[in-house]
């Protein structure tokens, strides 16, 4: 089992929150160290400081860290074009010693792309498959090569296919609750295939989904990451937890519910123990208050290491 930490930066945090976090995270033993790919906060609160680009602060933190993996969850096929997301990835990856992982998704804030002049088209499942097939097809192309390709949505003609990764395989973590799509991109490019914000009922359905995606192109289902990404709410007290809850503007009682990690040491291990039994084998905790260092310190010395690995 694979345990990291998830953040949701637009909704009011720094660059330097976010170094300061991703150091907390690495310090206390966390495998890695993910954030949203998002340009327009979604709660209400200030607007200040504004967002931060994910993959120009990933490049950051790639300087500033020097265990964790690093990436996104996800970032969106409207962003970027394949061609250039893939130099990107590449570059920061080479950057951080061969540490990152690339999640990409559909993405789905269309109020967020209006904002900020994104193209927001109506069907985008087509651009994550032809994107994932570019990207991978650029990476996967020898040296010394020429990559070329002709799509319904992308054409590249004689790229130089460069750079390289430093890493022979970049993850790839695609997820969703698609029925059907969705498990079979990450069944054909997925290194990982992700669900999150589910009840365990919905995650011990999407899991067997994906799998069977898997079974009918002949993948091995074992050689694909299953992963759960959950809001979390931990401390040694119920009286902590209170106070996080209400810090980031959430009632306790609602909050428990049957989906999200919520707890002590013992709470939160039973809750790990019911996902590696559905076949999890990374847990993505989702904090939301970034500035509280305290919340992340409990985790890694009281938690972490009560968890099955």
């Amino acid at each position: 089992m694979e345990y990291c930490l998830f953040v949701e930066p637009q909704e009011g945090f720094s660059y330097d929150d976010q170094l300061a976090f991703a150091q907390a995270t690495e310090a206390q033993g966390f495998d890695g160290f993910f954030r949203s790919d998002h340009y327009m906060r979604m709660a209400p609160g200030s607007p200040l400081p504004g967002p931060t680009d994910a993959w120009t602060t990933l490049a950051g933190l790639a300087r500033e860290t020097s265990r964790i993996r690093l990436g996104t969850l996800v970032s969106s096929v409207t962003y970027r074009t394949p061609g250039v997301f893939a130099v990107q990835v590449a570059q920061v990856d080479a950057m951080s010693g061969g540490r990152i992982e690339m999640g990409l998704g559909t993405g789905w804030f269309e109020a967020e792309h209006r904002a900020y002049g994104i193209p927001f088209p109506e069907r985008r499942f087509a651009l994550l498959e032809e994107q994932l097939e570019v990207i991978t097809g650029l990476w996967q192309t020898p040296i010394g090569e020429k990559y070329t390709f002709e799509g319904a949505h992308y054409a590249l003609t004689d790229s130089p296919a460069l750079p390289k990764p430093a890493q022979q395989r970049v993850p790839i973590i695609v997820g969703g609750g698609g029925k059907s799509r969705t498990p079979a991109i990450a069944a054909r490019f997925a290194t990982e295939f992700n669900i999150g914000f589910q009840s365990e009922s919905v995650i011990a359905e999407k899991f067997a989904g994906v799998r069977a995606a898997c079974e009918r192109i002949e993948r091995d289902p074992k050689s694909l990451k299953l992963s759960v990404a959950l809001p979390t709410l931990a401390g040694e007290s119920e009286a902590d937890i209170e106070r996080r809850a209400a810090t980031i503007g959430k009632d306790l009682t609602e909050f428990r519910g049957d989906i999200n990690i919520v707890g002590g040491a013992e709470e939160i291990t039973a809750k790990v123990e019911r996902l590696r039994d559905l076949g999890a084998e990374r847990v993505y905790f989702q904090l939301m208050d970034m500035r509280d260092l305290d919340q992340v310190a409990y985790l890694g010395s009281e938690v972490l290491p009560a968890l099955p690995r």
